[in-house]
């Protein structure tokens, strides 16, 4: 049974998408998640779409190589000096993270704050209570 389980985990990971087709499911799902953005603005914003659902599946990457790799890598500098060094895909995840961050506030910003609804203000009420 357990042989079972491990192969269907074993072909779930092989069965990954494309970096390409992944990207594309993650623009159109930010695209629909800021729906309430107006027409013109978001068409505005759209390539800052693509670079945000970029960002986000290279940062799943990222992680992935990071969990298999560990945060540090060995280095020989010279004959003699070794040692370890904290990992290129930590670099680079550190500085997409913050990128990430700042382009997704810039695309929150673009979306028109809900009114208050609870709020109804005096003429109304004095309508409504007619």
């Amino acid at each position: 049974m357990a042989e079972g389980k491990k192969s269907k985990k074993k072909a779930a990971s092989s069965d990954k998408l494309p970096k390409e087709e992944r990207i594309r499911k993650e623009f159109l799902t930010l695209r629909r998640s800021l729906s309430t953005m107006q027409p013109k603005v978001k068409k505005f914003n759209e390539p800052l779409m693509h670079r945000a659902a970029f960002m986000r599946i290279t940062l799943e990457d990222l992680e992935e190589a990071i969990n298999q790799n560990g945060p540090v890598c060995e280095y020989q500098n010279g004959e003699n000096q070794w040692g370890t060094k904290k990992s290129p895909e930590v670099d680079i995840y550190n500085t997409m993270a913050k990128n990430y961050a700042a382009v997704m506030k810039q695309l929150l910003s673009s979306i028109p704050e809900e009114e208050d609804t609870s709020k109804v203000d005096e003429f109304d009420k004095f309508v409504m209570d007619r």
